[in-house]
């Protein structure tokens, strides 16, 4: 992906998400009290508020619904000036995601399906992505029956020109195998933690797990995120290259991958080539961690400033 591209046409959920700080997590059966909570979009809106903050205009072509959630989420992607291109589903919300952030800043994810996970292939059938987009597709989608019949067969439909991205998400290991494998040939950039990737190839060792994955997607071009170590990327001809990450002190894990994907993909259509763009996603990803939220994506001058600081250090 060396050309430069206009805009990330978002195929993901746009979500609620309704988080619980809680000083640990409750034994089985049992209860704790939150110190803290929020309601806000979330899912898909991650990574596209870091992309907007990198400078790469998004659209939102994903479901969303007529009820309370599904006003607040149309509110929060106008606010971020992002277009949405699908009518409201009628006589139904969009869902929510119920998300416990414990004391060392991890995060704990149940999630309740909505309008988001109704997509038909009528929806998508006037949809068509222009040469200088950039697909965005979530594993999400890829768990509802109803959007991945729609996806797969707009996908089909898809110029081979046009790049797609992948995020397999938390519960990669639940999409179908036969839906993985029809999917990987297409994936120009599949993008995923350590834990997805060995859920995926059976392979414990990130490496080999980007390795692997390599080899069977269209471009074979894998993005394997290692925590506060950084990334892992395995490109064609070049093998598995490690981008260092940015020690911070981290308050809230929640939404640090979307940053980082949405960091990295707006990199990417700038034309910056792929490890300058993960050691930038990987700054944004650091970034993130350090503020309360899951929409805690930083803009692009933050970014460049903290870079810039952490190179003087030396």
């Amino acid at each position: 992906m060396t050309r430069r591209y206009d805009r990330l046409l978002h195929l993901g959920n746009v979500m609620i998400d309704l988080t619980l700080n809680v000083p640990v997590l409750p034994e089985h059966g049992g209860d704790v009290l939150a110190t803290g909570t929020d309601v806000s979009p979330g899912g898909g809106f991650n990574v596209i508020v870091a992309a907007v903050r990198q400078g790469l205009p998004v659209v939102y072509a994903g479901g969303h619904g007529t009820g309370l959630f599904g006003d607040r989420a149309r509110a929060a992607l106008r606010e971020t000036g992002v277009a949405v291109l699908q009518p409201p589903k009628p006589g139904l919300d969009t869902g929510f995601v119920v998300c416990a952030v414990d004391g060392g800043g991890e995060r704990t994810f149940l999630t309740s399906r909505g309008a988001e996970a109704t997509m038909t292939n009528d929806d998508l059938a006037p949809l068509t992505a222009g040469p200088r987009d950039i697909v965005y597709l979530s594993g999400y989608s890829m768990l509802y029956p109803m959007n991945r019949q729609a996806l797969m067969g707009w996908l089909d439909r898809l110029a081979d020109t046009v790049p797609v991205v992948f995020d397999p998400g938390p519960l990669v290991g639940q999409i179908p195998p036969e839906v993985t494998d029809r999917l990987l040939p297409r994936v120009d950039w599949w993008t995923c933690n350590a834990r997805e990737a060995a859920a995926v190839t059976g392979r414990g060792d990130p490496g080999q797990a980007a390795l692997a994955l390599s080899a069977r997607t269209g471009r074979q071009c894998v993005l394997v995120r290692t925590g506060p170590d950084g990334c892992l990327l395995a490109l064609p001809g070049r093998g598995v290259t490690r981008v260092a990450g940015f020690p911070v002190d981290a308050v809230d894990m929640n939404g640090a991958g979307d940053a980082h994907t949405g960091a990295f993909v707006a990199a990417l259509a700038r034309g910056v080539d792929p490890p300058a763009a993960a050691r930038a996603a990987n700054a944004a990803a650091a970034l993130a961690v350090t503020a309360q939220g899951p929409a805690s994506a930083p803009t692009s001058d933050e970014v460049a400033c903290f870079m810039a600081a952490v190179a003087a250090r030396g």
